[in-house]
């Protein structure tokens, strides 16, 4: 799973087989905690992170939205700046 970005101890990863893992996600760690968040809605599908750690999270996706679709339907490594 390549990783997208790294920002604030987050590491933002992706996995590319978007027919074996709709809806269209990405996945966030933050030390012991990992959560898939859709990219639409920018909702925790799956897991979990501190409240803190979510609201980055959210704050990076909503700038990089169209970027991480992108992502998503082409199929291709691109990296994502970080939140600064």
């Amino acid at each position: 799973m390549p990783e997208i970005s790294r920002f604030y101890g987050i590491i933002i990863k992706m996995y590319f087989r978007k027919s074996e893992h709709n809806p269209p996600h990405f996945h966030a760690i933050y030390g012991e905690y990992v959560a898939e968040i859709d990219i639409q809605t920018r909702k925790v599908i799956v897991g979990d992170l501190p409240q803190k750690a979510l609201a980055l999270v959210v704050e990076w996706a909503e700038k990089h939205q169209a970027e991480l679709m992108s992502i998503w339907e082409e199929q291709s490594f691109t990296p994502i700046p970080p939140l600064v």
